[in-house]
């Protein structure tokens, strides 16, 4: 034994160590024949769960986050109206309240928040949306209010089936 080289276990060989079973010098990366073949295959069925998932509570959702008040407006002959940032939304329902886009008011206030609307120059036109079973002097009053304004409005109502 030569004092210069560091002393070895008995049994122990030059070679670098490896794991047994997985075949030759460096396991999974390529070493000499018998490694395991790489595998890229991805086990999907968890990655389809959570995709199945998220699709049904988006679904459960959407008509949740779509907003505004529910009427059930009366069906006639119309024609389709297109929304934009500058259109108000009043929308009256069965009890007769008035809705300034999702804020409940009462007549008189709708009047002076109709105004001040108006006046600060937020609004182009207007949509009216009343239930069909709300009471009519409050459709009145709101169409009168909106009238005098000057500012276009158009009442809000469902195509009617056809037969």
């Amino acid at each position: 034994m030569n004092l210069s080289e560091p002393s070895r276990a008995r049994g122990a060989s030059d070679e670098s160590p490896t794991v047994r079973g997985l075949g030759g010098r460096g396991g999974r990366r390529g070493g000499l024949g018998g490694d395991l073949p790489l595998m890229a295959d991805i086990n999907v069925t968890s990655l389809v769960d959570v995709a199945f998932t998220l699709l049904i509570i988006f679904i459960i959702t959407a008509p949740i986050l779509q907003g505004g008040i529910e009427v059930e407006v009366p069906e006639t002959e119309v024609s389709s109206l297109t929304v934009d940032d500058r259109t108000l939304i009043v929308t009256i329902d069965r009890d007769g309240v008035i809705y300034l886009g999702e804020t409940p008011v009462d007549r008189a206030e709708f009047v002076q928040s109709f105004s001040q609307l108006v006046s600060g120059g937020s609004v182009d036109k207007v949509w009216i949306k009343a239930d069909s079973l709300a009471t009519w002097g409050a459709g009145v009053d709101v169409m009168a209010t909106v009238a005098s304004s000057g500012i276009p409005f158009s009442v809000v109502a469902e195509q009617r089936p056809r037969r």
